[in-house]
């Protein structure tokens, strides 16, 4: 097993990799957290069709991808947070609403612009092995940033995510953590696009929450949990997918779905 771990990681491609994958899942689980115990699990799936339609239309526009794609899915964050607030239509409707407008809008562009590129493949199903140097270390400038930023605001993120009612009582700026909230998501939406693919990306951001969920129950447990899970899990998909030579997004989710079935048999054991 080490002989293969230093044959994965003797390939600076592998290294890039891993260190752009850790980088996501740490902010997706950070994040997870707060968006399960918000019923908003379902945004990074939204977001990440957003992305995927936005990726499109700069793909035959011949625009930068990355340039287009991200103040779009961070104005569709707060979109989303601002209409579903106000009451007139509910997260999951939203969600729905504007996931499958994106991803039809991304479609008819990609048909405009004769056929799917592999570029548009890449975000779509995920290519971490094409990670370059560059995409490595924006991986790394945005994930300290979404971090530091959630853990100066942690209190509050924490006091809006438990009970919003409350928090608006005592005079908290509700709004503006929710919108905190929103833009780190996105932030890490666009982050992962390339690493796990616009279609799998919200699996980084529900199971390890779900998983830490069944046998943690104190929000700083959970939360410690949700990290070491998302870390471990990646990396074990990731060799995965080197030894079976598959996907490797796709090796990261069953993964994860491996250890969420665990984490839920010891919870049933524990109850017993």
């Amino acid at each position: 097993m080490f002989e293969l771990l230093v044959e994965m990681f003797s390939l600076k491609a592998m290294v890039r990799a891993g260190v752009a994958g850790l980088m996501v899942s740490l902010c997706a689980a950070v994040l997870g957290v707060c968006l399960v115990l918000k019923r908003y699990s379902m945004i990074g799936d939204g977001l990440s069709h957003v992305g995927f339609g936005a990726l499109a239309i700069a793909s035959a526009m011949q625009l930068a991808p990355m340039a287009v794609t991200l103040p779009v899915v961070v104005l569709s964050a707060f979109l989303l947070l601002r209409l579903s607030s106000r009451g007139k239509l509910k997260g999951d409707a939203l969600i729905a609403m504007i996931s499958t407008g994106a991803l039809a809008i991304g479609i008819i562009a990609i048909s405009l612009s004769n056929g799917t590129t592999s570029d548009i493949k890449s975000y779509l199903f995920g290519s971490i092995l094409t990670t370059s140097k560059g995409d490595m270390w924006l991986s790394v400038a945005l994930t300290v940033v979404v971090l530091s930023l959630f853990a100066i605001f942690y209190r509050k993120i924490f006091s809006v995510t438990f009970d919003e009612t409350f928090a608006r009582a005592t005079g908290e700026k509700v709004e503006r953590y929710n919108m905190l909230l929103a833009f780190l998501t996105a932030l890490t939406i666009v982050l992962g696009m390339r690493v796990m693919g616009a279609m799998l990306i919200s699996s980084l951001v529900v199971f390890p929450a779900l998983t830490a969920m069944r046998v943690c129950k104190s929000y700083k447990n959970v939360m410690l949990c949700a990290l070491a899970v998302s870390v471990v899990c990646f990396f074990s998909g990731l060799c995965f997918s080197y030894i079976l030579e598959i996907p490797t997004g796709a090796s990261v989710v069953v993964t994860n779905i491996l250890a969420f079935l665990v984490f839920w048999g010891i919870g049933k054991v524990r109850k017993a």
